[in-house]
This record gives structure tokens, sequence and C-alpha cells, in this order.
């Protein structure tokens, strides 16, 4: 039965549970099957029992509703207790305060939101605007929408990290943040944090790092032995970061910290009013009603594996990405974009090799791999995790193929063409 929209209308009459399920079960056939580590992305992996730990605690917490901790203390406790753990990690203080949100997206808006507002309020800026490079995040400019900041975005150098000379020459008395990514999304490079954080600090702005993708990798990848440069808390004026336990902390979805290098300015990000018949409202983030489950599943699974299994699952991600890069570099036709060292690896086509990079991607979609898909220039995006280990050299031999017979540029074009 439809609707006159046509929709599907919700049945007259419940159906059995088992039949419910079955057809759940049914629906996800045709969604990427993460679990034989072919996607590249979207879903990580931290191993049977951190599936385990995970599934317990989301039975244990499905139901919660962190909207009201005063009913709920648990989840008040869950979140200090991650916020804290993840505040120690990222080397801050007995000041460094945040909560959880649901994700990047969310951390990276109450981030923008709080520099709105200590810009009103400590410097009356009242036309805010925020200064980063082309290559941060969507979401901030999803943020500078929402909230009414003006973005001045800098150019790339080209080796892919923020060009901070350019950006300096954009920050003026109206500028209330300026962004840093440790590492950047779009090819893995990281920004140089210090001097970001120091142009911040000469105008009286928030600085920003977007760890989204580094916050639970570049710690422990610091504690292997790999070269990492300053980036996190014990970098002056850097005032807020935010960090993904759902990416390669390995909770699942969605669960992400925004932490502040002070209480004062964790304030900024609160919203509390009392001038309503239904009395006293409080929110720390973007959400009022928040399901305590992930909440509960990141903490059951920091707390199970701990530092050690971070570094366990941080160098085997390294060691495929080491091992994803330098097979993409041998395979004549394709090249790595820019010189990251972590977990981000984006493929395109070497210039005048004529390669048609989404033609490959389609060809290695065929033989079951999902990538995310970039551009300029065309390329292939893969966030590489524990999910990746033991396939890559089967990877490696599909690419090695794939690129032999795809398509051209010029065949693409005729086939658009066809297409519209």
């Amino acid at each position: 039965m439809r609707d006159t929209d046509g929709m599907a209308a919700l049945g007259q009459q419940g159906r059995p549970v088992d039949e419910v399920i079955a057809e759940l079960t049914d629906k996800r056939s045709g969604d990427v099957k993460w679990s034989d580590g072919k996607t590249f992305g979207m879903v990580y992996d931290g191993g049977p029992s951190v599936h385990e730990v995970a599934e317990q605690a989301a039975r244990l917490y499905l139901h919660e509703n962190a909207l009201n901790t005063q009913a709920f203390p648990s989840l008040r406790q869950i979140q200090s207790d991650v916020v804290g753990w993840t505040a120690d990690l990222l080397n801050g203080d007995e000041n460094t305060a945040g909560f959880l949100t649901s994700g990047g997206t969310e951390s990276i808006l109450c981030g923008v939101l709080a520099a709105r507002k200590r810009g009103l309020a400590e410097r009356n800026i009242t036309e805010p605007e925020m200064v980063l490079s082309e290559s941060a995040h969507a979401a901030f400019h999803k943020a500078a929408d929402n909230f009414g900041l003006t973005v001045h975005k800098a150019p790339v150098r080209e080796d892919y990290t923020a060009n901070v000379e350019a950006m300096a020459s954009m920050v003026n008395d109206n500028t209330v943040l300026v962004v840093g990514s440790a590492p950047q999304y779009p090819q893995g490079v990281q920004d140089d944090i210090p001097s970001i954080a120091a142009l911040a600090k000469s105008v009286g702005a928030n600085c920003h790092v977007d760890a989204c993708m580094g916050g639970f990798v570049l710690p422990f990848a610091e504690r292997i032995g790999r070269d990492v440069l300053p980036w996190d808390f014990r970098v002056d004026g850097v005032t807020t970061i935010s960090a993904d336990i759902h990416k390669l902390g390995y909770a699942p979805k969605g669960v992400s910290v925004i932490l502040h290098n002070t209480k004062e300015s964790r304030k900024y990000q609160t919203f509390v009013f009392d001038d309503w018949l239904g009395g006293f409202y409080a929110s720390p983030n973007m959400q009022g009603t928040r399901s305590g489950l992930p909440m509960a599943c990141a903490w059951a699974v920091m707390q199970h594996l701990g530092v050690d299994g971070y570094i366990d699952l941080t160098q085997q991600t390294l060691v495929n990405a080491d091992l994803m890069r330098a097979g993409i570099m041998a395979v004549d036709g394709v090249r790595v974009l820019g010189e990251g060292q972590f977990h981000l690896v984006a493929m395109a086509a070497e210039p005048d090799s004529g390669i048609d990079m989404f033609a490959l991607g389609d060809a290695l979609l065929e033989r079951g791999w999902y990538h995310d898909r970039q551009t300029p220039p065309d390329n292939l995006h893969s966030t590489v995790s524990n999910t990746n280990t033991g396939v890559i050299d089967q990877y490696l031999v599909d690419l090695s193929e794939c690129v032999a017979t795809a398509g051209t540029t010029d065949d693409r074009s005729t086939t658009y063409a066809t297409l519209e």
C-alpha cells in the first residue's frame, strides 16, 4: 500500500518479529560487506572481542536517554570518563573539559559555535569570520552556514598541507576561529598546527584542530615511533579539538569527543534556558535527547582495548596503509596524492595516463572493493584501518588488473553524454 506521495504507508496491522527481522536482513544484501575487509572506510573493525563488548554494552543501554543525567547518572559518569581518557591521550591538563557528541560533524559544529559565542562575549564581534584551508572538512562550511560566519578559504601548498602564509593574509579583527587538521581527510597529510595556533592567538581567536580522523591514531602512532608533528594540547594556542571514537577508536557509530582547553571555553557551546513552562532545559551540544547506547559502547570499547590494544590496532593499520601506498606507487598509471604517513590514502591517475579514476573505481567495486570518490583531481579515497588486515595484497593484484583495463577520460565523456 502506498500513500498519495508515493511513499509506503505503515501497515494497519503489525508483523511478527521474525518476519520483520528477515526483511531487514534482506534489505542489507546490497550494502557493502565491510566485514570482509574490502571497504576502505565507513565502518572500522576492531576484531571479535571489540564486537562482543560493544554489542553487550549496546544491549544494556539501548533505551537510556542522556538528555537527563539526573535520571541516568551512569551516563554522566560514562561521559566524564570517556572525555577524561581522551583528554589524557591528547595531552590535556586538569583544566581540559568537553562533551560527547554524535560524530565529527557535531563536534565541529560545537567548536565553531563556541568560537562564535566567545568572539561576541569577549570581543563584541557581531560579524564573525573563520579562516581555514581548502582541505578543511566540509562540516566547517556547514557550521558557518548554520551559525552565520563568513569563511575565508586559503589554498593548500603543493604537498596539500595548509598554506599558513595565505591564511595569515585573511585574518582580521572579526576572525573568531582559525582551523587546522591533524591529519586532513582528502590526502591524509598533517597541517602545521603550531603555526596555525600562533596565527589564531595573534588575533585573539580560537584555534580548532580537526582530529576526527587522527585523534585515535596519532597518539598511538607517536608511541610506536612514528614521526608525528606537534598537534594536540601541547601546542600553545590550541583551543578545541574534535576526535571521533567511532572511527579509529573502533566504537560503533556514532560517538565523538569535543575537547576544550578550559572549562571557560566549554561553557560557550552549552545552551541553558529556563524561561518556559517546561522548566529548566540545558543541552551541551546540538542534540537534546541523546541515546546512551553509543556513549556506553565507546566506554566499553576503550576500557576493553586500553592503550596497549590501541597501539596494536594502530600498528596494524599503519602496516596496512604503508603496504597499500607502496603497492599503488608500483602500478603504472596511478599515484598517491601527497605524502601521508598515516592511514589515509588518495589515489589518482598519473598525468597524461588518460585513466578514468571513477571508471577504475567502478571496476574495483565489481570485485567488491569500495572507495569514496573525490575531486579535484578525480581520485579514489581510502581510510585504511585494521578492517583491511590480510586483504591488501589481493587488493593490489586486483588494482593492477583493473588499471590495465580501465577506461579513459575520453571514454567517460562519451558515456556521460549518452547518459544525459
